[in-house]
């Protein structure tokens, strides 16, 4: 089940950091962005937080699931959900905590697209049945 966008939303009012916190759709669920860090998931309208040791000293007793299959465990938030500041605190923690993201990749130039795609189809020509001489 995907996350729904009102419970995304419902999120961000909880945080309560306007300018600073961003969601992004990712395959139907949800990625919190904090600075321009991740610092949780909503997947099936649940809250997961990255797994960090300061958070686990914060919070006490941690509910740790996956957020989708295959993911590895992350801190599952359910009480501090009600408490804007106590949401807020957390994330502002892990944002503390986290590495400044690096830059992203230079996207290619449309020219070098497009030798690529050239070079796929020149090697598929190369493989393709030669045709018969044309009978005069």
């Amino acid at each position: 089940m995907a996350t729904d966008a009102s419970f995304a939303a419902y999120v961000v009012e909880q945080i309560a950091l306007p300018g600073r916190v961003d969601v992004r759709k990712m395959f139907g669920e949800y990625a919190v962005y904090l600075d321009g860090k991740v610092v949780a998931l909503l997947c099936d309208d649940q809250l997961f937080v990255k797994p960090l040791e300061p958070l686990r000293e914060r919070l006490g007793r941690v509910d740790e699931a996956a957020p989708y299959p295959g993911a590895k465990p992350h801190f599952r938030i359910t009480d501090q959900l009600e408490d804007s500041e106590a949401l807020r605190a957390l994330l502002l923690e892990a944002a503390r905590h986290l590495p400044v993201p690096k830059p992203g990749a230079k996207k290619k130039a449309a020219g070098s697209a497009k030798t690529a795609k050239g070079a796929k189809r020149s090697k598929t020509a190369t493989t393709a049945k030669p045709r018969k001489p044309r009978e005069r």
